[in-house]
């Protein structure tokens, strides 16, 4: 006879996605028997998704492991730029440039500590791989163009934390900030007014940026002003110039000037240009402070500041006489 095969039997493997699951689940167990069955508890409440099995137990310890890395890595970023501030002595855009590249060596180093320490099996989630990376592409493609445009400023200097620039507001109207922090998405920009405007730094690498700090702090500011005809013009530009020096803020090298501009139709007109170097503080109040002064200096001298004048001639015609008799007879009835 011969003998009936023997019965084939077909074992069943179920992948664990979370390998530190089980271990961790096992030293609970060996500490305290109470641990050990409220984690078994957690275990049995599970899913099972074809051939991998994802328990409570599992995403609870995934949970503990993100938490655990996100506050090393914040904690080490942090104690990473304290150091960098005092072991260095680099200026503040190379600073900000290393603590960015110091911050992001941190992340990529504590994500990948933490896919070893969970001993995730990449390979369950193969099935979305792809879909994923691809929306991941797609969504943070502008965040990624961001990031590195803002180490690109960086390492040229072209902007830096401190400079001020100028930049065109939601009404078209040109503006001036200064520039408080260079982010991972975006430049923060604090205007006069102490609105902050957010700045993507892809916007300034493509597009022209009016840096008025590039190589120099030093801002000219341009005063016009109009005197009368009648006035003298020498002792005229002479106040102007000592209204001018007068100013706090406003710098005796290089000197301020005085320029003829144009012949107005009321005034001789003219513009004072005078430097400054601290232009985060604002160039009107300078512009104010100089028209003040020279106000009074004008007064105390006898220059005239005029108003707009008109001169009216009148054509003779006989339309014109006929207007003038019966203006004449009217104003005699009436006496």
């Amino acid at each position: 006879m011969i003998p009936a095969p023997a019965p084939t039997v077909t074992q069943v493997v179920v992948d664990q996605p979370v390998a530190a699951a089980d271990g961790l689940r096992e030293a609970v167990a060996s500490k305290s028997g109470t641990g050990g069955e409220v984690v078994d508890t957690l275990d049995k409440l599970a899913l099972q998704i074809g051939a991998t099995r994802v328990s409570i137990w599992d995403l609870l310890v995934v949970l503990i492991v993100i938490g655990a890395v996100i506050a090393g890595a914040w904690f080490v970023s942090r104690m990473s730029r304290r150091l960098l501030g005092r072991l260095t002595r680099l200026d503040l855009a190379q600073e900000l440039l290393a603590e960015k590249l110091i911050s992001l060596f941190v992340w990529i180093v504590a994500i990948l500590i933490g896919i070893d320490v969970l001993g995730i099996d990449l390979t369950a989630l193969a099935v979305f791989s792809g879909a994923f990376g691809l929306a991941i592409g797609f969504g943070l493609q502008k965040t990624f163009g961001n990031l590195i445009a803002g180490i690109i400023l960086l390492l040229d200097k072209s902007i830096k934390p401190g400079d001020v620039i100028a930049i065109a507001d939601q009404s078209g109207q040109s503006t001036f900030g200064q520039i408080r922090r260079i982010g991972i998405r975006a430049v923060s920009l604090t205007t006069r007014d102490q609105k902050e405007y957010l700045i993507p730094n892809e916007n300034l690498m493509v597009n022209q940026v009016e840096n008025w700090s590039y190589s120099s702090k030093n801002v000219r500011i341009q005063v016009p002003v109009g005197v009368s005809y009648n006035s003298d013009v020498g002792r005229a530009e002479e106040l102007m110039l000592e209204a001018a020096r007068s100013a706090r803020r406003v710098l005796q090298v290089p000197p301020p000037t005085v320029w003829m501009d144009s012949y107005g139709d009321s005034s001789v007109n003219f513009v004072i240009h005078c430097w400054i170097q601290d232009p985060e503080e604002g160039v009107g109040n300078v512009r104010s402070e100089v028209l003040k002064k020279l106000w009074w200096l004008f007064k105390e001298n006898g220059i005239e500041i005029p108003f707009p004048q008109r001169d009216l001639n009148l054509r003779d015609s006989e339309a014109f006489r006929a207007l003038i008799e019966a203006l004449r007879q009217d104003s005699q009835s009436d006496s």
